[in-house]
């Protein structure tokens, strides 16, 4: 893997960690796609820093349960503003 990759998957890695953020947030901070920064931290981490890797998966599995609520809060917000 070349080097500039390796820098960039840690860097996703450390700043989802860090700011608790979704892969979403992470892939336009670092201005990938979202795709490319899912296959960063879930499968090139591994083979980089599998404890890394450990810590990104327990957020990553924070952020899948509540993304439901997440999306309610959106759409509540959304129709908040249409009738006003």
């Amino acid at each position: 893997m070349k080097t500039y990759i390796e820098e960039r998957v840690i860097d996703i890695a450390d700043y989802i960690i860090d700011n608790n953020a979704t892969v979403r947030k992470a892939a336009k901070q670092f201005g990938v796609s979202k795709s490319t920064a899912h296959k960063d931290v879930t499968t090139r981490l591994l083979e980089i820093d599998p404890q890394l890797a450990a810590k990104v998966r327990k957020i990553l599995d924070i952020n899948k349960q509540e993304r439901h609520i997440r999306g309610g809060l959106a759409t509540k917000e959304k129709y908040s503003h249409m009738t006003r």
